[in-house]
């Protein structure tokens, strides 16, 4: 596969999986077309379906003739597609292989839990399920503090795997925040993820896709028909 053939990414704007595809594309400054599937839930394009076929989700990686689908499938495929420049992942195996593991809590563990919370039937289930999603963002902070040995980020001084898949739940958070009252990101408990969330938003390889807050709690509104 030549890294000058063509390359399409489709996505959906509000989707925090092509969050970490449009990420790590422009972190190894690769030229793409963008495709974005609006209403990817409802309405699914002909060329998504066909590109991926067994799960029919955002995002898909076209590059060449071949589609490369979920999204940290598609970051690792990017690091190693365009390897010349700075690398995403660890150089190390133990590190690779402690950045995907964690990388799997973020999508196993605090993901659940995110909608557990927005999913809860009362007040007894929610106040349950917000328990277990402070306790899996507190042990991101204890990973965060051993992964970036002081540092600003996951990766260390660069944004890296890890960050580009933990940065897909700071729009869920700041919604669920918004909807419950409950603030689960706090200084006492998270520190470090507060101040790498605020550097993860800023980022110039983040900030050009990343939906505002704002953003975020108006696409659940009209989601969830909620005033």
């Amino acid at each position: 596969m030549a890294q000058n053939d063509t390359v399409k990414l489709i996505g959906c704007w509000s989707s925090p999986y092509a969050l970490r595809a449009r990420v790590a594309l422009h972190l190894k400054s690769v030229k793409y077309e963008y495709l974005d599937e609006p209403d990817v839930l409802n309405s699914k394009s002909e060329l998504l379906l066909k590109s991926n076929p067994i799960f029919k989700k955002v995002p898909v990686l076209i590059h060449g003739d071949v589609s490369i689908c979920e999204s940290l499938n598609i970051i690792q495929y990017v690091d190693e597609a365009w390897s010349s420049d700075i690398p995403i992942l660890p150089s190390h195996p133990y590190d690779r292989a402690n950045a995907r593991f964690w990388a799997l809590f973020v999508d196993d563990k605090i993901f659940a839990a995110l909608d557990a919370v927005g999913g809860a039937k009362d007040d007894q289930g929610r106040m349950a399920a917000a328990g277990k999603l402070m306790e899996c963002l507190a042990t991101l902070e204890e990973a965060f503090q051993k992964s970036s040995k002081g540092l600003s980020f996951f990766g260390g001084e660069n944004i890296g795997f890890l960050d580009i898949a933990c940065g897909t739940i700071l729009g869920p958070v700041s919604v669920i925040e918004a909807f419950s009252g409950v603030k689960f990101l706090r200084q006492e408990t998270t520190p470090g993820l507060i101040q790498w969330a605020e550097k993860f938003r800023a980022h110039e390889a983040v900030k050009p896709y990343m939906p505002t807050v704002e953003e975020f709690i108006a696409f659940a509104k009209k989601k969830f028909n909620v005033e």
